[in-house]
């Protein structure tokens, strides 16, 4: 009766893990600590450029097959966001199934930790929802290969800065594409998520001259921007933000499938770019965004600065070593419009084809 129950469980998982369409992923590892309550996966998909890298996602799933696919998805855009930010990792994240409010604790992370010692450095884990600098330092006392830790404990601390910094310059190049002027000075800005990254992506924007509107589904994450900068505008929800009037760039924040087939059709903005990963929400949006004349600067492109950041770590941090990389996110962001304009297909695909020949010739030389 066990067998045939268990068999029956896994057979979903592993026709899942095998689909080529989810991206031949290298290795998937399956996690549990029953003292603990510890339930996790590690997916790699690709070490052809080195290590794979990563955050570690602590989320509340609906399933465990949803974790199973949201790891499955995370890694590999991981692949193509280091290869893009000129990394020498390949892609790699992992997820922890449950409520992190309910769930986390010290021997968790412990139990975490341990996993990913085990695997021997081929995964290199950070931040992401729901784990912070604190998380990180906790899993760092049982492996190596954590990063993202405080600088008390030899890490770079929040990669948020970083990840901000980044989008800000991938908006600054969309801005320069669509208007010639890289200036965000008078342009209306929604951002939608001040949270970790989204409150650092709002001063930027301040400081550059934007007017900037937010909403979030934390209301003290939107009071925070509203006490420190009232001249701010906060509207009810993501519904309204992406329909407001004279919009010129939507900055997608929070979590993935942002750009979907409810939101492309009444979206207001000339340009998309933002901090969340996987902004579309299946394949073919991205001709829908090209065909309304909205310009979508791809994500794993534009957020690339929190993994610049932690990557860093491994060789002993230096902030502004750091920031010039992120700054070059700007050049990287202008050469993917310019291969979408010269090969014709949307910003997305070119930003693949471009991640897609470093994997490739990574690989090549490996063999030669």
């Amino acid at each position: 009766m066990g067998v045939t129950t268990v068999t029956e469980m896994t057979d979903g998982v592993l026709h899942t893990l095998f689909r080529t369409e989810q991206g031949g992923h290298e290795q998937v590892v399956l996690c549990q600590d029953r003292a603990t309550g510890l339930k996790a996966v590690i997916a790699i998909h690709s070490t052809a450029l080195g290590p794979a890298l990563g955050g570690t996602r602590f989320h509340a799933y609906a399933s465990d097959e949803e974790a199973v696919t949201d790891a499955l998805n995370l890694s590999r855009g991981m692949s193509y966001k280091n290869a893009l930010a000129g990394l020498d990792h390949g892609g790699g994240k992992a997820v922890i199934i449950g409520d992190p409010d309910v769930l986390k604790s010290e021997e968790l992370l412990l139990a975490y930790g341990r996993f990913v010692e085990s695997l021997g450095g081929r995964y290199v884990t950070a931040c992401d929802v729901g784990t912070y600098v604190a998380d990180m330092d906790v899993v760092a006392r049982e492996t190596r290969w954590a990063t993202g830790r405080s600088p008390e404990n030899g890490g770079a601390g929040d990669s948020s800065v970083l990840t901000a910094y980044g989008v800000f310059q991938g908006m600054r190049a969309s801005a320069q594409h669509v208007w010639g002027d890289p200036t965000l000075r008078g342009r209306k800005v929604g951002v939608v998520g001040v949270g970790k990254v989204g409150h650092y992506l709002v001063e930027h924007l301040l400081a550059d001259g934007a007017e900037v509107v937010i909403t979030d589904v934390r209301q003290e994450s939107v009071q925070r921007i509203l006490d420190k900068h009232p001249q701010v505008t906060a509207v009810a929800d993501t519904e309204t933000l992406i329909r407001t009037e004279g919009l010129d760039i939507y900055a997608p924040c929070a979590l993935g499938g942002a750009l979907n087939d409810d939101s492309v059709p009444v979206l207001t903005a000339k340009i998309v770019c933002g901090a969340a990963n996987n902004q579309l929400a299946h394949p073919g949006i991205e001709k829908d965004l090209a065909d309304r004349g909205i310009l979508y600067a791809p994500d794993y492109v534009v957020n690339a600065g929190g993994v610049i950041q932690v990557a860093d770590e491994l060789h002993g941090f230096d902030f502004d070593r750091c920031k010039v990389k992120a700054t070059k996110i700007f050049d990287t962001t202008l050469e993917i419009f310019a291969r979408a304009k010269s090969d014709g297909i949307p910003p997305a695909a070119a930003a693949d084809r471009i991640a897609e020949q470093r994997m490739a010739e990574a690989r090549a030389a490996r063999t030669a």
